[in-house]
């Protein structure tokens, strides 16, 4: 049978059958074949809105086959090995009529399905072909079965040679009806609804979320196609994809369940695995980190690339988990695995940093998109900034709610849409009273602010102002925390970075995000605040404003590794200065520092402590220096770092290291007085 976790791995219209092993016994050859017929004829339940009669064909074939193998006798062959032989054949054949029968009945790839019709009916036509011949060569005088059976497999012999399997007529129609738009989409013409509706009509896509379903499974493919290095079915992936988004924002007024799965990264069967996957295997063995680029090794063992890399440029050939040397140091690609990492960082808010030649944003954005799907963008951009101005309230939203995410990943988009003037028309609804057009107004804002060209046009109008306000009272705390996320953008430019950290009211609200918002927004408030302090003349304000001890008690509670180690970027940003490192210090940080240095799987965490407790050590000497002296868990993770950290964060340790060294020898030769701050800070050690 087929493992079902294949949907995971395999291509549409790929198809990895798998000859059965020659040490298998007739009888379970034969019981295998039957039960993988019937699985087959299973899909006469299934609907078809391509390709009816050649899956109709197959199926009735196969059903005919499965009555010849039900009268095999199951007892020993006098010609086992010939029969094994055909058997084994028909097993292979079968396995692939079954993922053809699965592509062609998916619910998600019905217009990728239709555009290759050709393809399609010629696998159909050469397993049918291919089913002839095992057929003909099956040993029959040698298995004790009937006349009747004999003249039954001469029938379904002849039929599976006599049936055609071609373009079904009204499939190559619409085919052709698609090839017409896709061609009025390059000339830059809109086409007319009507057609779009036909076609959608013919594919049974009548809501929104199937139509949202048939834009996924595009991306998904055009991502796979870019980071396996094809490149054959890009421009047609690419214009498909472009129609399908065509359709969904200009066809579907009202929105489905699906549209909210949608933002918050789908709900496909990929999310279903991640809930009974151990997360530690998302992690590199050798560094613990979350990989961005898992690849497997010859012994079947799974690592991120630039950790693997490192161990092989080290003169090592074995592999690190098991010490098995390695016939081979090639590295493969663990696609599967690396979609799961990202549905579950987008699901979970974590970071994905892509790595090695390709990020999802620019395998769309670079050599991957046509020029239909490129026109048919700005058309619809066009569209929805005319909803948006002129719209009702729920055309307005349902504008916005498309534009967050059309600009969710593609940076084209992102483009587009801020050429076609869609900022202050959103500006405006972030005004709106009514929560989920104000949060997806908010949304698509944070999205654009990621546009060179965005940050000048949302200053220019005001739009400071407006989300302080949306960060302060937004009526959902999603709206606050895409506020935050924004401010974080425009805190890349130092003017505005200067006007934010000027205004009484920025950093005291994003104190109050960080103290009451979700785990998304309490990790856009502390972005922000480190885009911030990038300017020093902040520092003082957010001292002021007490981020110190609240960042520092937040820590404790934190379990999200990454708002762990977001809290000590600031922290460490902040103790470079003297008024920082006192008052992380008078904040009673350092046994929590050094606790999250011993305990968190977290190498960046680790390098941020380092750099946090050098700094303290440099500014508030007297203060740090003699508690670290004393805590004797604190060099084993130091001396780690000094060994597998990067050049800078080994140098931070090793300097660490030195200090606390020559501390320890002065206090010892009895040159200096230990200085120690308050016995019930110490005490917790």
């Amino acid at each position: 049978m087929i493992n079902k976790s294949n949907e995971f791995i395999r291509r549409i219209l790929d198809f990895p059958a798998i000859r059965p092993s020659e040490t298998v016994s007739f009888s379970s050859l034969v019981a295998s074949l039957i039960q993988l017929g019937q699985t087959i004829c299973g899909y006469k339940s299934r609907t078809f809105f391509t390709n009816k009669k050649n899956a109709r064909n197959s199926i009735r074939l196969i059903e005919d086959i499965l009555i010849v193998l039900r009268e095999i006798p199951i007892g020993v062959s006098r010609c086992a090995n010939s029969s094994i032989l055909s058997l084994s054949e028909l097993h292979f054949i079968f396995q692939k009529f079954q993922f053809l029968l699965e592509d062609c009945s998916r619910e998600d790839a019905r217009i990728w399905i239709l555009a290759n019709s050709e393809g399609v009916s010629c696998q159909f036509q050469m397993l049918a072909r291919a089913t002839a011949v095992a057929l003909d060569v099956l040993p029959l005088e040698d298995m004790d079965v009937s006349v009747e059976v004999k003249e039954v497999v001469e029938f379904v012999r002849n039929q599976a040679v006599k049936l055609k399997f071609e373009v079904e007529i009204d499939d190559g129609k619409m085919q052709l009806n698609v090839l017409k738009i896709l061609d009025q989409f390059e000339a830059g013409i809109i086409p007319e609804s009507s057609d779009l509706k036909r076609v959608l009509d013919y594919l049974g896509i009548k809501r929104w979320g199937a139509c949202s379903r048939e834009v996924k499974f595009l991306d998904n493919e055009i991502f796979l196609e870019g980071n396996t290095g094809e490149k054959r079915d890009l421009g047609l992936l690419s214009s498909l994809m472009g129609f399908m988004i065509y359709c969904r924002g200009t066809l579907f007024e009202v929105l489905d369940n699906a549209a909210t799965r949608q933002i918050n990264g789908g709900s496909t069967n990929a999310d279903q695995v991640i809930r009974f996957l151990n997360l530690d295997d998302f992690r590199c063995p050798i560094t613990l980190e979350i990989m961005s680029d898992p690849v497997t090794v010859a012994s079947g063992h799974t690592y991120d690339r630039s950790s693997i890399l490192k161990w092989f440029r080290a003169g090592n050939s074995s592999c690190p988990k098991t010490g098995e040397r390695l016939t081979s140091i090639d590295l493969v690609p663990n696609l599967a695995l690396k979609l799961l990492i990202k549905q579950h960082c987008s699901a979970n808010g974590i970071p994905f940093v892509e790595t090695g030649r390709r990020n999802h944003d620019t395998v769309k954005s670079v050599g991957t998109s046509s020029v239909a799907n490129e026109q048919a963008m700005k058309l619809l951009a066009s569209f929805l900034v005319g909803r948006l101005v002129a719209g009702t309230m729920e055309q307005q939203n349902k504008a916005a709610f498309e534009i967050r995410l059309l600009t969710k990943t593609s940076i084209f988009n992102r483009s587009c849409l801020v050429e076609a003037g869609a900022i202050p028309p959103l500006l405006n609804l972030v005004t709106s009273r009514d929560s989920s057009c104000q949060e997806n107004a908010m949304a698509t804002l944070l999205n654009l602010s990621k546009n060179s060209k965005s940050k000048s046009i949302i200053v220019g109008n005001g739009g400071l102002f407006l989300i302080l306000d949306v960060l302060k009272e937004g009526l959902k705390m999603e709206a606050r925390a895409h506020a935050a996320g924004t401010l974080f953008y425009l805190t890349s430019v130092e003017e505005y970075r200067k006007m934010i950290g000027e205004n009484p009211q920025f950093i005291p609200s994003l104190l109050e995000l960080l103290r009451n918002g979700t785990d998304r927004g309490k990790k856009n408030a502390l972005v922000t605040i480190f885009g911030l302090l990038m300017r020093p003349e902040n520092h003082w304000r957010a001292i002021a404003a007490g981020l110190v001890p609240l960042v520092v008690n937040m820590l404790n509670s934190f379990e999200r590794e990454d708002l762990i180690t977001d809290s000590l970027a600031v922290l460490s940003t902040l103790s470079e200065r003297l008024d920082g490192a006192m008052a992380v210090l008078y904040a009673g940080a350092l046994p929590i520092i050094v606790n999250v240095l011993s305990s968190c799987n977290s190498r960046a965490a680790k390098e941020h402590c380092v750099s946090l407790l050098l700094a303290l050590c440099i500014n508030g000497g007297a203060d740090a220096v003699p508690v670290l002296v004393k805590n004797s868990s604190l060099m084993g993770p130091l001396y780690s770092l000094l060994a597998e950290g990067n050049s800078k964060a080994s140098k931070k340790a090793s300097t660490l290291i030195r200090m606390l060294h020559e501390y320890n020898e002065k206090t010892s030769s009895g040159l200096i007085t230990p200085v120690f701050i308050e016995d019930q800070f110490i005490n917790v050690w």
